[in-house]
């Protein structure tokens, strides 16, 4: 049996599983995997719950905040005579594409491998329990692989974006632990999260040399106490979704009830999120402490998790509301964009977990970076949408699920999960469109990447073991 034969034939059972979903499919892996590092079978059951529980939460309040804020949305598009033809899809179509892919079917086992190499060769201190986003490689390399018909390229594609994401978590972990609360020992290989954070470094470095802008320190705390209650998330989701009411020229009871969902979603997904972090914590530690007996020569490993653990921070979610109509409007009057975000609205809380260590939750810095990175992001959705669209009709035609089914009326379809990611657009472009000489450009960028992360490392071990030293013989005898 050849090697595409063999990822064929795992793709139906693989499919299978996949399409249990994540509320289904990660309690049993955490669970599974709780009890395989040492915990107790009943606490490991009750972590994988909680995980499930917590995936089914942000699933009901996305779908509130897609439910509500969709027809109002298409009402304005009608109303105002919008025309865009790329129509959004969301993630749950480039999930699909993923996981309905030889590519799909093998790129845990295969991405785990190459973690652990990674791990023994000092490449990188992030060990990835993030499971289900690893549809995120899957995609970048199904595309790669519709487009070519190489399914060496679409794994190359997949396998380098996996790796780059590993030296981002790594480079932004100190970071992201020294900003959020009680994630110690936490990074985040996530490729949508971690693909904006070097351009916010560099938008964030040019914001402080603007005079006014640099002396302009307000974070979601401090805007409570500057405005009282509007500067509280749930107000604003209550202002946000009475404007979009008014606009869609809704009566005046359905603009309230818009108001209150979007207060409801912006005040939900903080408490949901901690059912997540309680779920994730005793799996983190168990690892964390198996971590330190097999690796004693290590200077500290980092847990991989999913961004969802932090993006209930209130930063986050008043940026990502405000951002919501802003977008929409640029999208309509940027030249040449055709896409209009709507269903991949619900992603746009992801695009900011590791944006805010480097802003230190300053929202006005948080605003423009997000707003720079998603006026781009339309631009890269389009010129990715004839690719997503060759893919999600591929996927359709053999499986006949309706979430990669593009709408009559359409031409084109895409999603702002992941294809706005500069990271997913040059991964794309220097395996598919790049002939030989990308696929080498993108070979030895991330071979140096993977040496620089090594060096870092290397510094870092080196460092602990003079304090160590040190400590030991400051010792009173």
């Amino acid at each position: 049996m050849n090697f595409e034969s063999f990822g064929s034939a795992l793709e139906a059972s693989f499919g299978y599983v996949i399409g249990l979903g994540a509320p289904v499919m990660m309690p049993v892996l955490f669970t599974l995997l709780g009890i395989c590092i040492g915990i107790k079978s009943g606490k490991a059951v009750k972590s994988g719950l909680l995980v499930g529980v917590g995936f089914i939460g942000l699933s009901i309040i996305t779908a509130l905040l897609t439910s509500a804020l969709g027809p109002a949305l298409n009402k304005v598009v009608h109303i105002y005579n919008l025309q865009l033809k790329v129509f959004d899809m969301g993630w749950p179509a480039a999930a699909s594409i993923a996981y309905n892919t030889s590519i799909g079917a093998l790129v845990i086992p295969v991405c785990l491998g190459v973690n652990l190499l990674m791990l023994l060769t000092k490449t990188t201190k992030t060990v990835n329990i993030d499971l289900w986003n690893y549809w995120h490689f899957a995609f970048i390399g199904a595309l790669a692989y519709y487009v070519t018909d190489s399914i060496l390229l679409g794994f190359f594609s997949a396998i380098t974006c996996y790796i780059i994401t590993l030296v981002i978590a790594d480079w932004m972990a100190s970071r992201f632990q020294r900003f959020y609360n009680k994630m110690d020992g936490i990074s985040i290989p996530h490729p949508f999260s971690g693909g904006f954070a070097p351009i916010a470094m560099v938008l964030n470095k040019g914001l402080d040399m603007i005079p006014g802008i640099n002396k302009v320190d307000i974070d979601a705390e401090g805007l409570k106490r500057k405005f009282g209650l509007l500067g509280e998330p749930l107000f604003l989701g209550v202002i946000v979704g009475t404007g979009i009411g008014i606009l869609a020229q809704y009566e005046v009871q359905k603009i309230l009830m818009l108001g209150i969902q979007m207060g409801a979603v912006m005040e939900l997904i903080p408490r949901i999120t901690g059912l997540f972090i309680e779920g994730l914590m005793p799996i983190s530690d168990a690892t964390k402490q198996l971590i330190a007996r097999k690796f004693k020569k290590s200077a500290g490993l980092y847990i991989g998790m999913s961004p969802a653990l932090v993006i209930g921070h209130p930063t986050t979610l008043v940026v990502s509301l405000l951002l919501i109509p802003v977008i929409i409007l640029l999208a309509v009057i940027l030249p040449g964009n055709e896409f209009l975000p709507l269903a991949s609205l619900a992603g746009m809380f992801y695009l900011f977990p590791l944006i805010l260590p480097i802003t230190k939750g300053n929202v006005v810095k948080s605003f423009i970076i997000g707003l720079v990175i998603l006026a781009g992001g339309v631009y890269l959705v389009t010129n990715l949408a004839p690719h997503f669209s060759l893919a999600a009709h591929d996927v359709y035609a053999h499986t006949r699920d309706a979430a990669v089914r593009i709408p009559d009326g359409f031409s084109e379809a895409a999603a702002l999960d992941f294809a706005a990611s500069p990271l997913a657009w040059i991964i794309y472009h220097l395996t598919a469109s790049i002939k030989i000489t990308g696929p080498v450009i993108l070979a030895l960028l991330t071979l140096g990447l993977m040496l620089w992360n090594r060096k870092r490392i290397i510094k870092e071990l080196t460092i602990g073991i003079r304090i160590t030293t040190l400590m030991v013989f400051a010792l009173p005898l």
